[in-house]
């Protein structure tokens, strides 16, 4: 089973820019890394105009699309799929990230900065670890904003094994 991690926090408290960063760092050392978003808002990936967007236009269910360097599927669903759903769909990596996701019970990273964020998200039961500025309390594991390396060496020796 691939092992999944969500990184969490408060709107702006930078998750996308940390998990760019952890996800180098991943793939530096050699790892195959799956990242799922989480978007409660809704997002539209296609392009108005195009093959793909006038085919689900037309009432696919599924458009997929696929080149030599990369291939992407968009399927219509009836309702949110949950997590382990979605992650069922991804094969052939060694762990899988997610943005968000903060009510599913994964193993959660939080990012939080000072300046931003008034509280955690989490509590620390939830929690794997911690990415911040400052540190939260004592029993969870800290790591620094800008350094992903320890977090990657940490996953390494904690999730993925």
């Amino acid at each position: 089973m691939i092992p999944v991690v969500s990184v969490v926090g408060r709107s702006n408290c930078g998750k996308t820019t940390y998990l760019e960063k952890l996800i180098s760092e991943m793939k530096r050392r050699g790892y195959r890394v799956a990242v799922i978003k989480h978007d409660v808002h809704g997002f539209e990936m296609d392009k108005p105009g195009k093959d793909t967007w006038r085919h689900a236009q037309a009432g696919a269910d599924i458009v997929c699309i696929s080149s030599p360097q990369k291939m992407a599927m968009i399927k219509k669903v009836d309702e949110e799929l949950s997590l382990d759903e979605v992650v069922s769909h991804i094969a052939g990596v060694d762990i899988i990230f997610t943005e968000g996701y903060k009510r599913e019970s994964k193993k959660k990273i939080e990012v939080f900065r000072q300046l931003v964020c008034d509280t955690p998200l989490c509590s620390k039961e939830e929690l794997l670890a911690v990415v911040s500025d400052t540190r939260l309390n004592e029993e969870t594991p800290h790591f620094s904003l800008e350094d992903p390396s320890p977090m990657a060496d940490f996953l390494v020796a904690e999730v993925i094994r």
